[in-house]
């Protein structure tokens, strides 16, 4: 009886034990949940909750007539949740279903793979129940819009494990045109516009709260808030004129490609304003390739003859006379232990200043600085510092270089150093600061600061407008200035540019260039020149100034500026005056051309009929049975001219109503991205321009 009393009480005495433990555990579970509940909860979200920054949309760079240069396109990588319960209930039964037609559209869509090897790669996946498989990268939106929609895909994330992961990517609609200039968005490499705007263009980062799902993949916490919302960036509006760079680059190209040159660059300045309107830089890559790899324009080199403009300018405002005599020695002299030659020696002793100056002698030139600087150098120095060669010309190019002068007291100065910097040795000065300092000259004597950008616009709003600046003060007095402009077109007319200009429409000022390039320790032995031409035009109402300065590979023996940089600057002004200059269609700062005096416009044939039958216009009609039309003329003088339609190249939609250009656009296998409203204004394809099936077109409309 004492054996099960004492039995009883221990399976009592465990019963009220495993009592108290569970009310204790109740007890516990209660107090976590109801007292330390939030607490909790709050802990759990930090472990799976966190802030993340949501990047802002990047501005666009415009040409001055509205051309996108520079701007944001959506971009998405597409990944697979093989893991997602759905696919593999009813033993996958969902999945095997879909694939076979997935991957029918897959194939169709891509035509990278048939459909059973897509097939082999996603049944592979799937039995590994990989959680994040890389499908596909960088899809435009439309891809992403058809494959969201495909059988299985369009279930969603949540059954099907599809993700689309949207980035923005910087897209440049011309290429390279124009493409050190405008820059390039890379993370922290940044260039050109694009790094010297960077603060305007980014924006402002957002922030998001989101909550991590499997796979590592977040959501947000509340679709579509943010803590901060991004703020877009800044759009800037360039100088650079899409036709003018087109025209610039193409003529610097086949000039470096059928004289094996090495880097080359060629801008175009606005004489009145200083706007940049066209730069190009051009290097090469391989054997008659070249791209836009580095910005030449702001790289300092030693400038040769160009510079002895800089030369004249000082001797005239120190006094001399351009029908002063001077003594070039035949083209050969010997001062302070070395040799000063002419490019060629002609045998002429005894000539003017003008002459000199025309025929581009560096006898001549150095005898003018040891006459009239070399017993008191900082005459020179000082107006050297009036012309601003001493600084950096002000472009608002992030980059630029700064001038490399050798002054009195520096250890490189020696006897020869004045000499030879009067005929463009011993001095290193970038290609944009020549081009402002000929521009001045155009200029009756104002300086004006080159800039590349007139306006920032905060969605389509002015914020604003940059103006034409002029330094204040003159660089020269009015008659050196005449004498200067006289020395400039008597080097294109009696000079070393005599049989470049021969029959030219226009007058032309300028100067040729040819200089030995120095390459650091091997010196100048590698016998490679730089060929320069700049000047401005039309001589006697100047509308452009326009550099060109080519680098030569070693030995080339056609090096001379007026051979070779001289027919592309020829070729650059010969388009510019056809195109803006003659009949008086001047580009200038206060003057715009409108729809009623220069146009150029596409629309169907029915709705030009239609119009012309209203308005009563009479017209040169050639478009025979097209039903597409080319409309151009000045004013009233109106010409229609049939345009093809082959799908193979772009056609001219600029002027069309927005209803036909998709149709035509979509027609010929294009994606159609427009923006605003009304009619037709910009294509980012131009007329040509080969068509590749499914490529994007952006239209931008009035």
């Amino acid at each position: 009886m004492d054996v099960k009393r004492d039995i009883l009480w221990r399976v009592y005495l465990s019963y009220i034990f495993v009592v108290l433990i569970c009310i204790a555990i109740l007890g516990k579970a209660f107090y976590i949940q109801q007292v330390q509940g939030t607490y909790w909860r709050g802990l759990s979200d930090s472990l799976h909750q966190r802030i993340i920054s949501i990047p802002a949309e990047r501005g666009t760079i415009y040409s001055e007539d509205g051309q996108m240069l520079s701007t944001n396109m959506p971009k998405f990588d597409i990944l697979i949740d093989f893991r997602v319960d759905p696919l593999h209930e009813k033993n996958g039964k969902l999945f095997r279903e879909k694939i076979d037609t997935l991957c029918d559209s897959l194939s169709y869509l891509f035509k990278d793979k048939t459909p059973n090897d897509y097939k082999a790669m996603l049944t592979k996946a799937f039995e590994a129940r990989e959680p994040n498989f890389e499908f596909k990268n960088k899809l435009d939106y439309q891809q992403y819009l058809t494959l969201s929609k495909f059988p299985l895909f369009k279930l969603g994330r949540y059954k099907s494990g599809f993700i689309a992961i949207e980035k923005n990517t910087r897209l440049n609609p011309y290429a390279n045109l124009g493409y050190r200039t405008i820059g390039l968005a890379r993370d922290e490499n940044k260039v050109g516009l694009e790094k010297s705007y960077d603060t305007v263009l980014a924006g402002q980062n957002g922030r998001q709260l989101v909550r991590a799902i499997a796979g590592g993949v977040t959501v947000p916490v509340q679709d579509g808030e943010f803590l901060i919302a991004p703020q877009t960036g800044k759009d800037i509006v360039s100088n650079i004129n899409v036709f003018i760079q087109q025209v610039t680059e193409k003529a610097l190209n086949s000039m470096m490609v059928s004289n094996a040159a090495e880097t080359g660059v060629a801008m175009v300045m606005e004489v009145k304003t200083g706007k940049i309107v066209a730069m190009a830089n051009l290097g090469k890559v391989r054997e008659g390739v070249y791209s836009e790899n580095l910005n030449y324009a702001t790289r300092v080199t030693e400038p040769g003859s160009t510079f002895k403009l800089v030369t004249l300018l000082n001797a005239l405002e120190y006094g001399v006379k351009l029908q002063d005599k001077i003594n070039i020695e035949g083209g050969l002299w010997s001062y302070g232990g070395k040799m000063v030659k002419d490019a060629e020696t002609s045998g002429t002793y005894e000539t003017t200043v003008l002459h000199a100056f025309e025929e581009s002698s560096n006898v001549g030139m150095a005898k003018l600085i040891v006459e009239n600087f070399v017993p008191n150098p900082q005459i020179y120095y000082k107006q050297l510092s009036k012309l601003r060669i001493d600084s950096t010309s002000g472009i608002d190019l992030m980059g630029e270089g700064r001038p490399q002068i050798t002054k009195p007291g520096n250890k490189l100065w020696a006897t020869t150093t004045l000499p030879w910097m009067g005929f463009g040795y011993n001095i290193a000065i970038s290609p944009i600061q020549t081009l402002t300092l000929y521009n001045c000259i155009a200029n009756n004597g104002v300086m004006m600061r080159p800039y590349l950008v007139n306006a920032i616009k905060d969605q389509g709003k002015l914020i604003k407008s940059i103006e034409p600046k002029a330094y204040p003060w003159a660089i020269a007095s009015p008659n050196t200035i005449k004498s200067l402009r006289i020395a400039l077109e008597g080097v294109c007319i009696n000079g070393t540019a005599k049989k470049l200009f021969a029959n030219s429409l226009y007058k032309v000022a300028g100067k040729t260039g040819t200089a030995l390039v120095s390459e650091g320790a091997s010196g100048y032995k590698n016998n490679r020149f730089q060929s320069s031409f700049v000047g401005y035009f039309p001589a006697e109402n100047p509308q452009y100034t326009i550099a060109v300065i080519i680098i030569n590979r070693p030995n080339n023996p056609n090096h001379y500026g007026a051979s070779v940089a001289g027919p592309v600057w020829k070729e650059i002004a010969d388009r510019l005056y056809s195109t803006y200059i003659h009949n008086k269609l001047e580009v200038a700062p206060s003057f715009k051309l409108k729809d009623s005096q220069l146009f150029n416009y596409a629309l169907s044939k029915s709705n030009f009929n239609n119009i012309t039958k209203h308005i009563q216009i009479s017209y040169q009609d050639s478009s025979l049975n097209n039903d597409w039309l080319q409309v151009h003329g000045v004013g009233l003088q109106m010409k229609s001219s049939g345009q093809s339609m082959d799908d193979k190249a772009m056609p001219n939609i600029i002027g069309m109503k927005l209803q036909d250009a998709i149709w035509l656009c979509e027609k010929m296998g294009l994606m159609v991205k427009c923006y605003g409203k009304g009619k037709v204004i910009s294509q980012s394809l131009m007329q040509g321009h080969a068509i590749i099936k499914g490529q994007q077109i952006q239209i931008q409309l009035n």
